[in-house]
């Protein structure tokens, strides 16, 4: 009889570790770790791992944390693990996937190279709805990209906040496509903005594709971090004429006081997002304004429907 695979993860994504594992039918692996007084992150894998099958949830939320990802995954393999399967709820660095300006640094692909590195001849890495398609093609060697889309949660959240009619709308024409696909399927009618890029932060709403005059709007996007486009095109659809604006999306990052930003703009009567970023779950904590829901079965069932059998 084989045994049952272990799932460890990174700090930051321990509540992911309990919830995958439950759902997978997986044991639980502890990891020890301390910080030395300069900084530098101690850590020790307590629990066995040669020859069995080890997942590993961990993202990309920091530099701390991708290097504390990239740590922990080599020492799985070097420790004899079977294969290795690394769940990446929140792959960051998203908007640098290609160079715009002379000399700009490519983060996303110099992550996704450093990753590749991760010894094994079976390594595998969920990567949760990405900001862009393009993105698995940068991991290259042995390790195979796998791109998991949260599709259930994000319908069934827009289900619960849209009600029995709504319009499911999008921050710019980028995502429109996604967008229709996923109108289609939930039986609603699309609406798209199309913006202009002021600066890093800012941009203005140019044209609307659809009338939503009296309706209730739910604005779709895989990432809320300043809500900077998300106002934009909360504020084009208030204007005209919508009778509620909530906004979902897959990656709730809110840096700073983004969020309260967002709240005190009073466009948007409520925020929801998955827990694949670790700030979203904290910012939820009594808070009305923004619901977090688990991604947890999705990525549980990507683990069972993709990478675990032999």
């Amino acid at each position: 009889m084989s045994q049952r695979h272990l799932v460890f993860s990174t700090r930051a994504y321990a509540y992911l570790r309990e919830a995958i594992a439950t759902q997978s039918g997986a044991d639980v692996g502890e990891v020890e770790t301390q910080t030395f007084p300069d900084g530098e992150l101690y850590q020790r894998i307590l629990t066995p791992v040669e020859g069995r099958d080890v997942v590993l949830v961990a993202g990309t939320v920091s530099d701390g944390d991708t290097m504390e990802l990239y740590d922990l995954s080599c020492s799985l393999v070097s420790y004899g693990s079977a294969r290795l399967i690394l769940v990446a709820p929140y792959f960051g660095h998203s908007t640098m996937e290609r160079a715009v300006k002379p000399g700009e640094v490519v983060t996303a692909k110099t992550r996704a190279h450093l990753l590749s590195s991760i010894p094994g001849w079976n390594t595998r890495i969920l990567l949760l709805d990405l900001h862009s398609e393009g993105l698995p093609h940068y991991f290259e060697g042995p390790i195979r990209p796998v791109h998991v889309y949260a599709k259930p949660v994000v319908m069934a959240l827009a289900k619960k906040l849209g009600g029995d009619d709504f319009v499911l709308a999008c921050t710019d024409a980028g995502r429109a496509k996604w967008v229709e696909s996923l109108a289609n399927d939930l039986g609603v009618g699309a609406s798209f903005v199309f913006k202009r890029r002021l600066d890093g932060n800012r941009t203005q709403v140019t044209a609307m594709s659809a009338n939503v005059e009296g309706k209730r709007v739910v604005i779709y996007d895989d990432m809320i971090r300043t809500g900077g486009s998300l106002l934009g095109a909360a504020r084009a659809y208030r204007e005209a004429g919508a009778s509620d604006v909530v906004a979902i999306a897959t990656h709730g990052i809110f840096p700073g006081d983004a969020l309260g930003e967002i709240e005190r703009s009073g466009l948007l009567s409520i925020v929801a997002c998955t827990d694949s970023h670790p700030r979203a779950r904290e910012l939820a904590q009594g808070s009305r304004f923004l619901q977090v829901h688990s991604v947890a079965a999705v990525l549980a069932q990507a683990l069972a429907a993709h990478l675990l059998p032999s």
